[in-house]
């Protein structure tokens, strides 16, 4: 099975978002997988221009010269694609949702997919409440959530309170850190055994750190020491 897993975090492999990601992608590999790893900020890709020559005028190619044109390949023929962002206004990190506009040439309206595809959500964030993955969620499955066009959201691990994480993992805390990094870890074996992640694996992933008011006053402490150390 060929995996692409696009990093979209400005962080690349030592930001939050790679805390998750990279166990993941750890278990795909160790349950047989071949995965290839980019980062959308390394990558000269302009925006879509929406003239859609790409359907009507030369289908299935971008007019845009950029690096999209080895991107492209990729993406039509991973059997899987693992999107990984942080959130930071509601919604995944700029270069990669100006990747994913530009996969408009690998589907064309017409031409079915040659095969299955499915795709994955690894995202993480310093709230404390889930829900503010849902607008992420809401455009995942809005696009992969279509068996009948070939294409199935398979899972979505998510990660509230990162900075929380970090916190407790420089205190010495990393048991139940340890845990969430060995879920995400497992969640790889899993997808590649059963062909998409368990609700209870993510929920392993997601799991609470602490209490959502304590955890606030943590992060307030934090911003506090912050502001006064400048």
């Amino acid at each position: 099975m060929d995996i692409l897993a696009i990093n979209g975090s400005p962080h690349m492999n030592e930001g939050n978002t790679a805390k998750i990601l990279n166990p993941f992608l750890e278990g795909l590999k160790e349950a047989g997988a071949n995965v290839e790893l980019i980062y959308s900020w390394k990558l000269n890709i302009e925006p879509c221009s929406g003239d859609m020559s790409c359907w009507f005028v030369n289908p299935g190619t971008c007019a845009k010269d950029d690096d999209m044109k080895t991107i492209l390949p990729k993406i039509k023929n991973a059997d899987v694609i693992v999107w990984a962002s942080p959130v930071y206004y509601s919604g995944i990190t700029g270069p990669l949702k100006t990747l994913m506009d530009r996969q408009l040439p690998a589907y064309v309206m017409g031409q079915p997919r040659s095969k299955m595809q499915k795709a994955v959500l690894v995202s993480t964030c310093s709230a404390w409440e889930i829900s503010m993955f849902d607008p992420l969620l809401v455009q995942m499955k809005a696009i992969y959530d279509n068996p009948q066009d070939g294409c199935e959201f398979a899972g979505a691990l998510l990660r509230p309170m990162a900075e929380g994480m970090n916190e407790m993992i420089k205190a010495g805390e990393t048991a139940l850190i340890e845990g969430i990094f060995k879920a995400a870890k497992q969640a790889g074996h899993q997808l590649i055994k059963d062909g998409r992640i368990s609700e209870d694996m993510e929920k392993a992933v997601s799991r609470e750190l602490m209490p959502r008011d304590a955890y606030y006053r943590a992060a307030q402490e934090m911003i506090e020491q912050m502001r006064t150390s400048q």
